[in-house]
Order: C-alpha cells, then structure tokens, then sequence
C-alpha cells in the first residue's frame, strides 16, 4: 500500500507548529509522509525576540528561524524547506506558484494544509492561501487531460488561524492528537523566536479537545487541532 503524503503551506516558519503540528505527527505516525514548506522565514514580523539582541542581522534571523523550523519538523516527523520569498509583505508572483505547482507534481500529496483565506490580522497568509489554492488548481489540470503535467486532486483543508471568527473560519474536522501532543509540545519548543505562543496554543489544543469530545462522546480526548475542508470529501456511505 502507497504511503498517504501530507504537504503543509505556510506563509511563516513557525506556522505549521501552532497550528498543524498535531496532525502532521499522527499522519507520520501512522506511515505517511509529510513535507512542509514556508514561504518565508517570518525574519521581520514574527522574530521580534531575536531582534532584541544587540547587532543582530536579518541574515542571523533567518538562519536561527531555518534552524528551529527544522527541529520542530523534525519532531513530527516530517522534512523542512523555506522558499525565503520575504515577510511583511509577503510577495508571490507566478513564478512562485509554479514552483508550488512544480512541487506538489513531483510529490503528489494525498492532502494538502495551508492558511485560511482571509486573515484581518496578517497580511501574509491570505498570500499564502492563494498560492497553495492556485497551484493545486494547476496541478490537478481540472481532472481532464491537459499539455502539461499534472497529479491527481488532494484533499484541500486550512488549519485554524489565530483569531477563527474574524477570519471566517469554520472547523469541519477535529483532529485527536492526544496520542501526539508531546511531539507538538516539542516542536512548539523549538520555536524560541516565539515562546509566548506556546501557551497559548496548547489551551486551544485543549479547547478543541473538548469540542471534540461533545462531537463523539470520547472522553478520552484531551488535545486536539481543528481544520476546515475547502473541498468535499467523498464516501462510499453514510
């Protein structure tokens, strides 16, 4: 049986970590494979830790954001690349969706995650959703033949930005990663650039949990993430 790939978008390094972290672990766990790609370092609007030391560079940023991004993939199982396209604004253009495209031809994922569309707070991530979104569109050819090479559609899903009802975020699937959630924590643990958000994201973990709990009477949930699906999913039944 062909091992389930899993490809994560993000428009920051540390993004994947808050938010997705959980399901990448229990994907891997389970024998998938996952690769995740960063736009950006997030060097100028997400490393404000880093910049308070004295004669600091964005060079030395970047290289400390590859670094933790790296270890925190690492410990869900998954590889680490950043494309270094710039934060604050982040900037894409068509070259930068074919590279996405050129990607996800070669690697073929079963899912892909990435950022909600519409996001008040941040002005990256909505860049990032339309990237992902453009060159899934592109690879899958519209599921007709087509002059160039294309791979078969993947399940399309946004993980949970960090202000859900301002970003018109609606969860449509919970997922349990109670069994996972020290891989998380480690990964959350490597992003020293943004160690105040560790807190934060696991009480939502644990919020989630208990949404997840009243959806399926399992009290044996104690951490979960939550995702909306921007594609349908198809069953033989009900």
């Amino acid at each position: 049986m062909t091992a389930r790939r899993m490809l994560v978008v993000g428009a920051h390094s540390a993004d994947f970590v808050w938010r997705a972290a959980g399901a990448i672990a229990k994907h891997t766990r389970a024998g998938g494979e996952a690769r995740v790609v960063t736009l950006s370092y997030g060097e100028r609007g997400e490393s404000g830790e880093l910049w308070k030391e004295p004669g600091q560079t964005v060079e030395n940023v970047k290289r400390i954001r590859h670094e933790e991004a790296t270890a925190a993939a690492k410990a869900v199982g998954a590889g680490y690349e950043c494309f270094d396209l710039g934060d604050y604004p982040l900037h894409a253009g068509a070259g930068d969706v074919e590279r996405v495209a050129e990607l996800m031809r070669d690697f073929a994922p079963h899912v892909v995650l990435t950022h909600p569309e519409k996001d008040p707070f941040n002005p990256d991530h909505p860049v990032a959703y339309q990237v992902v979104s453009q060159a899934r569109l592109l690879t899958s050819g519209a599921v007709v033949e087509a002059g160039f090479r294309t791979a078969p559609p993947s399940e399309f899903l946004v993980f949970e930005p960090h202000q859900p009802d301002l970003c018109g975020f609606v969860p449509t699937v919970f997922v349990d990663i109670t069994a996972v959630f020290e891989a998380k924590a480690q990964a959350m643990a490597a992003m020293s650039a943004q160690a105040y958000l560790r807190q934060y994201y696991t009480e939502r973990a644990e919020h989630r949990a208990n949404h997840a709990r009243k959806v399926t009477g399992d009290k044996e949930i104690r951490h979960a993430e939550a995702f909306q699906r921007m594609v349908p999913n198809v069953v033989g039944a009900l």
